[in-house]
């Protein structure tokens, strides 16, 4: 008899966005002549970089010639890609990160639901309310929660509210614990953390012999100087985060597909009886035994994003997600909103009229407005009574779409 892994049993409900997928096709299955604008899922609608599609036309190119077409790759990605994130993203800022402890993937999404594979069962896992539905469900997953409530909450994890009233950057849990999710700036709340925020978590961390898994994956929307794009900003933060970026939302690689995360070779785990392993080696064995590397002609094309033509092409693509950022967040105060985020990262964090339910709220924006945003209750309790709206529509789509919301 093969049994199943009863862990999965545990989740209540289908992952958020297939579920918003659901409701939509429904609608326009029952009103097929309705324009729905998509402000929900936050998938890009600029095209790819001139510099990135000329650098993958190389490479397709190469392919197909017998004295440049290459097989496999190495898994960690290639050298020349490596150094390049290493130089640009991060010993730019300051911070020495090294090419070997780069390992590129296809996706942030992977790498933060696989990296909780090479830490114990037993690890207290903790993260932020509302939160990334894949940091939660990966560890229910694995088997290390118990049973879950009727608000979404599952017993074993450690949650940290993030209210209007702590900036949605909530203070270290007072009890100790053991793998500590962060994102910022966050997903799906707009907010940033400060280099004091991020200071203290680290010296948290430190203290409790921690690891932050820190999802930086939305760093290149950050335009105030004073916020830190990479944990590695912060002194000591080497011994004790990994951090995880994605290509898909800072030059559309969404469909192409290629990320990378960075596990420091001074961060280590540690085993039951107290002696440290590098989790850089285990990240390592784990990369290469369940991961064939991200494709040689992705990995050319995010290389062309670090060219001076390729850094001018993709902020100009980032420009226009922040002038829709901005014009979502300035049209929605204006109708008498209370709105968060928008500013250093392209998600709005909006409260729902009048205490109105987050999935209501979604419904009546569906049905009367024929706009999909994503409610907030969807990324855990203290989400509820919110919805999040993306920036990643096109700037006739956003504000077509808050012309209808001023209508309601």
């Amino acid at each position: 008899m093969a049994t199943v892994n009863e862990h999965y049993l545990k989740l209540k409900a289908g992952y958020l966005f297939p579920e918003i997928g659901r409701r939509v096709r429904a609608f326009k299955a029952a009103n097929p002549g309705a324009d729905v604008i998509s402000l929900g899922i936050g998938d890009v609608t600029q095209p790819l970089a001139p510099a990135v599609v000329a650098a993958m036309k190389a490479a397709v190119q190469e392919m197909a010639d017998p004295r440049t077409f290459r097989g496999y790759g190495p898994e960690q990605g290639y050298a020349f890609l490596r150094e390049a994130i290493a130089e640009h993203d991060y010993r730019s800022r300051g911070a020495e990160v090294a090419a070997d402890e780069v390992f590129v993937s296809d996706g942030a999404k992977c790498d933060t639901g696989n990296m909780q594979e090479v830490f114990g069962l037993d690890n207290v896992v903790a993260v932020t309310d509302p939160v990334y539905p894949v940091y939660v469900d990966t560890n229910v997953m694995a088997g290390r929660t118990g049973a879950g409530d009727a608000a979404g909450r599952y017993a074993g994890i450690v949650y940290m509210p993030c209210t209007a009233e702590n900036g949605f950057t909530p203070q270290p849990p007072s009890q100790p614990v053991d793998l500590i999710y962060l994102c910022y700036p966050n997903n799906p709340t707009g907010a940033v953390a400060s280099r004091q925020v991020l200071a203290e978590w680290v010296a948290y961390a430190r203290a409790h012999k921690a690891v932050i898994l820190f999802d930086a994956a939305y760093e290149a929307f950050i335009t105030d100087p004073a916020i830190p794009h990479s944990i590695y900003e912060i002194p000591g933060a080497q011994e004790v985060a990994i951090e995880f970026r994605s290509y898909s939302k800072t030059a559309g690689f969404t469909g192409v597909r290629c990320g990378f995360a960075v596990v420091p070779k001074a961060l280590k785990g540690y085993t039951k009886a107290g002696e440290s392993v590098d989790a850089n080696r285990l990240w390592s064995r784990r990369h290469t035994t369940k991961f064939n590397g991200a494709s040689y002609v992705s990995q050319a094309g995010a290389a062309a994003i670090y060219t001076p033509e390729g850094r001018r092409q993709v902020r100009q693509t980032i420009d226009i997600y922040m002038g829709n950022a901005a014009l979502i967040r300035q049209s929605l105060q204006k109708l008498g909103y209370e709105v968060y985020g928008g500013v250093n990262a392209p998600y709005i964090w909006m409260r729902t009229p009048n205490g109105m339910d987050s999935w209501a709220f979604f419904d009546l924006l569906l049905t009367k407005a024929h706009v999909v945003g994503t409610p907030g209750a969807g990324f855990g309790s203290a989400g509820q009574g919110y919805l999040r709206l993306t920036a990643f529509g096109t700037p006739e789509h956003c504000a077509e779409a808050l012309r209808r919301i001023e209508k309601l």
